[in-house]
């Protein structure tokens, strides 16, 4: 089956089971879950499907923007027990410019997740589960993302909208973190608001006509696209316990 059809049916599939997200309650202190600690927030990329009318992005900007959003919406949890996530991207689509109302191409991420626990070093779910996400719910969705965003913007929107999604997955789940009861509440507490909510941080900030906007210093240009990457990227190899991980672009 061609790559733009295997997508297709891959992100319809699961597009059918889930809406749009809004992630507006990063600052807020998080829902008990156990005795849930981040760990490690990994990320594999290996030759995602992508979707038609999309912008091509490298692994690496893929795994910044993953392991970004996985950290700043689980960093919010102060429990005892560490946990670790692991993310693979299976398939993306980018939405390039369209014809706003008329022809409008979504962003769209599918991504398998498997969590694990850091004292036993095994898989809760042995089989990933597997997410499909749009952006998160706005009104430039209306007009097209690819008008108003760059890959960069696009891409930590549909990682804050598959951190959420994952996130309600293991609230789903509560005997897989443990009984909060046990934890000594003088080296714990209910959690914290994540710093960057309602922000764009600025290594996604946007870039117009030379000037940044939603960040403070440099860094928002659509560095992730793969045509502004040179070529000849090294492969990248990062071990965290029982997880291994490489990378290339």
């Amino acid at each position: 089956m061609p790559r733009f059809t295997r997508f297709a049916a891959l992100a319809a599939a699961g597009l059918a089971l889930t809406a749009c997200a809004t992630t507006d309650d990063l600052g807020d202190v998080p829902e008990p879950m156990g005795r849930f600690l981040l760990g490690h927030a990994v990320t594999v990329v290996e030759e995602p499907q992508i979707g038609p009318f999309s912008r091509e992005a490298t692994d690496e900007a893929w795994e910044e923007a993953i392991n970004f959003a996985m950290t700043e919406r689980f960093g919010r949890y102060d429990g005892d027990k560490y946990f670790h996530i692991a993310t693979k991207v299976d398939g993306y689509a980018l939405a390039m410019v369209g014809i706003p109302l008329v022809f409008t191409p979504k962003s769209v991420l599918v991504a398998s997740v498997t969590v694990w626990d850091d004292e036993k070093g095994t898989k809760i779910n042995e089989d990933p589960e597997i997410f499909t996400v749009s952006e998160e719910l706005s009104i430039e969705q209306l007009i097209g993302t690819g008008l108003t965003k760059t890959a960069d913007e696009q891409m930590l929107s549909l990682a804050r909208a598959l951190a959420k999604r994952v996130h309600q997955w293991m609230l789903e789940n509560p005997d897989w973190f443990g009984d909060a009861s046990l934890m000594d509440p003088a080296t714990t507490s209910a959690g914290r608001p994540a710093p960057t909510a309602g922000t764009i941080p600025p290594q996604f900030a946007r870039v117009k006509d030379g000037e940044l906007e939603g960040g403070t210093e440099v860094g928002g240009t659509s560095t992730g696209v793969k045509a502004d990457t040179p070529p000849g990227a090294t492969v990248e190899t990062t071990t965290t316990e029982g997880m291994v991980v490489e990378s290339s672009s």
